[in-house]
């Protein structure tokens, strides 16, 4: 039996992640978005949704299987009529992506960077292609007719394959010519500027030269997306057997997955779909048609080959992170940090001042331990050098190691056996709960005193995309803080999810309900005639307690601003319920990542900093933490943030009532606000302005000082 839940202000978390996707996809389209940063963006879209099927698409197709009864409490669908929705949404948005595509690579080709087909080529390049093809190709290609001697094989998730319908002697019957990942993506020319072609299409180009005796009658590229939703909680778990070892096992099995999505490139009849959907347990509806090529991770290797000039014409200029204006470059950071708070906001900032606390903790005799909890490495981390160093340098180094990072378990496996083996303690955290926490303590004895300094991220430690993404890193020397960080660690290694905190809200015990109350104290402020505000700068929205008690609060009159770059589950303006409160999203250049969670007017402010979204997910089921800010100066940094991003009518967009997105509108004369750019621009002038006149260090102000200071 269904039961009834209350819609009238929520939607679908499906669909709202579908606008969110396609609001990328409205940056590949935006006329002031250099040229191939666009084809970048389109390159995005398709990646996001290659892991919404392989991710929520699969989770939901796991709930139609039970025999449990589902229904979502904000659409109030079943998971059966939640996947009708997504594949009558998703249509659409290829078509979307087809047109732009095409407009981009036409306009690509003017500046001589030219995604051809074969057909295209002259004699001279005819022959390069041939000759690359049959040297490199053609000798790992495994070309499989399928009948009762040669069954259907196992196609991996996202791998490209040609399929072909063939006759022979009159009889029709199927070929299918997978695409080992060992292939390049693409075979360049020799010519000048950027002339290349997809393998995919040089494959599909001599596909009839590996069926010779064969008559083809059509051919085709197809993709088959599978259901990567697999958790390990879920997976049968040997008494005594190592958690890294029982992570291989499951990586392996999520190769093998039941199909979600089968993906079509090009012409394909009715009876080549039919035995293909048969094959894979597909249906009609699963079946999705595409002009463009079906991956497009090709187009970002593209980038480094792209001649100087193209590159200056068409891409973003280089913006190298800045070392933060805040901080004496040269001098010691631990002696910086424990004379005040110090906060890093990558990329505008550069991530190397955390990497060099960590580098001189590991050399400091002062320091006894580093305890870190890490989410999401890069394949190469100067992070784990000094933390091995500090190990063998004899400090007592704690890694809480998340294994179940998704889709980077494999390279955290690997970071773990690194770490292990240079002497570290590694923890791997919970069943049930993924530690999803962004904290690093250093502790020190300093003249027979305990000293912490204490790190608080809303993004990982991952020092390639700390130049791609926006957080905050908050690092200080708060007794109070550090304290709770020991705690928090002791907690960890003995497994305590219910540990009590003074600074620190810490998911799953402790941070939803400490935002309910802040949230109830800016209710009663509003019912009592005080001023009164919420808001909150966070990924997704989906948590319906939470969402209801920014609809209570609307009601009550506080005004409530959400600044959400995907999900949100919650409706705004909707008359009566939802109309005091401003929900708006910012794509740019840089992905925004930060989390941001503030209660009050002026300097009475709740303001907090952490690593969790407003998801149940989150707030229930991940270890997660929401730091305070105190310091007057990072407060001041954080408010001046706040209001530029609020101010943005460039990148911004506004959610309706109806969940649908429209640009802020912007009145005449009122000067265009981009705030990812204001900040890159202010960022340089403060670090310029420091190299070239340095002043006492008492006298410096923090990121964003001046610039809050002119505002106000």
């Amino acid at each position: 039996m269904r039961h009834e839940v209350d819609t009238r202000y929520t939607q679908e978390r499906e669909l709202s992640w579908l606008r969110f996707n396609e609001r990328v996809l409205e940056e590949a389209k935006d006329e002031s978005v250099p040229l191939f940063e666009r084809l970048k963006f389109a390159a995005i879209f398709t990646s996001n949704l290659d892991e919404f099927f392989m991710i929520r698409v699969g989770s939901i197709y796991d709930m139609t299987l039970s025999k449990q009864t589902h229904v979502d409490s904000k659409s109030g669908l079943t998971p059966a009529e939640q996947l009708q929705a997504i594949f009558k949404t998703v249509p659409g948005l290829y078509k979307q992506r087809d047109k732009i595509i095409s407009q981009l690579e036409k306009r690509l080709r003017t500046c001589n960077i030219c995604n051809l087909l074969p057909s295209e080529l002259d004699g001279k390049e005819r022959k390069q292609a041939e000759r690359w093809f049959k040297d490199y190709v053609l000798p790992i290609l495994s070309p499989i007719v399928v009948d009762s001697h040669h069954p259907f094989p196992h196609l991996p998730s996202n791998s490209l394959t040609v399929a072909l319908t063939l006759r022979l002697n009159g009889n029709r019957c199927f070929g299918l010519v997978p695409l080992p990942k060992a292939l390049p993506p693409y075979f360049q020319l020799e010519e000048q500027g950027l002339r290349y072609l997809l393998t995919e299409q040089l494959v599909l180009h001599f596909a009839d030269q590996l069926f010779e005796t064969y008559q083809v009658e059509e051919k085709c590229v197809i993709s088959v997306t599978r259901n990567a939703d697999i958790s390990p909680e879920d997976e049968d778990y040997d008494v005594g057997e190592d958690f890294r070892a029982h992570m291989q096992k499951v990586l392996k099995k999520r190769a093998r997955l039941a199909p979600v999505r089968l993906e079509i490139q090009g012409e394909a009849s009715a009876e080549l779909q039919q035995f293909l959907c048969q094959r894979l347990n597909l249906t009609a509806e699963q079946v999705f048609h595409s002009k463009s090529p079906l991956t497009m991770g090709y187009v970002y290797s593209l980038e480094g080959k792209l001649p100087e000039e193209s590159a200056a014409a068409l891409c973003y200029p280089p913006y190298p992170p800045q070392w933060p204006a805040g901080l004496v470059k040269g001098e010691k950071l631990i002696p910086q940090i424990l004379r005040r708070d110090v906060l890093l906001f990558y990329p505008y900032h550069s991530m190397e001042p955390f990497l060099q606390l960590v580098r001189e903790a590991a050399n400091d005799p002062a320091v006894l331990s580093i305890k870190i909890t890490i989410y999401r490495l890069a394949s190469t981390a100067k992070l784990v050098e000094y933390l091995a160093a500090a190990a063998e340098n004899g400090k007592d180094v704690t890694v809480l190691m998340e294994l179940r990072a998704r889709f980077d378990e494999q390279n955290n496996i690997a970071w773990a056996q690194r770490l292990e083996e240079a002497g570290c303690t590694i923890l791997y955290g919970f069943e049930h709960y993924k530690v999803h926490s962004k904290i690093c303590l250093i502790t020190r004895r300093e003249k027979g005193r305990i000293q912490y300094i204490t790190q608080i991220g809303t993004g990982n430690y991952n020092e390639k995309t700390a130049k791609l993404y926006t957080d905050f890193c908050l690092m200080t020397a708060s007794p109070a803080i550090g304290g709770d960080g020991a705690a928090f660690f002791q907690n960890m290694s003995t497994s305590n999810l219910h540990g009590e905190y003074h600074q620190l809200m810490v998911a799953p015990n402790s941070l939803k309900n400490r935002l309910l109350e802040l949230m109830d104290g800016e209710i009663q402020k509003a019912r009592q005639g005080q001023p009164a505000r919420i808001f909150f700068k966070v990924n997704s929205v989906t948590d319906r307690e939470l969402i209801d008690k920014l609809a209570q609060a609307s009601q009550a009159g506080v005004p409530v601003t959400l600044n959400v770059r995907g999900i949100c589950c919650l409706r705004p303006g909707v008359p009566g319920l939802t109309d005091q409160i401003r929900v708006f999203s910012i794509v740019g250049r840089y992905l925004e990542h930060p989390r941001i969670y503030a209660f009050g007017v002026g300097e009475g402010t709740h303001l907090y900093i952490g690593s969790a979204d407003l998801m149940t997910r989150n707030t229930e089921r991940r270890v997660e933490i929401a730091c305070p800010v105190v310091d007057p100066d990072v407060r001041r940094q954080i408010r001046h943030y706040v209001e530029l991003f609020c101010s943005d009518n460039v990148k911004a967009r506004n959610m309706g009532p109806d969940g649908s997105y429209a640009p802020v509108p912007r009145g005449e004369g009122t000067p265009a606000v981009n705030a990812q750019a204001a900040l890159m621009e202010q960022a340089l002038r403060e670090a310029q302005a420091a190299a070239s006149a340095p002043v006492p260090q008492e006298k410096k102000s923090g990121f964003f000082s001046r610039l809050f200071h002119k505002h106000s």
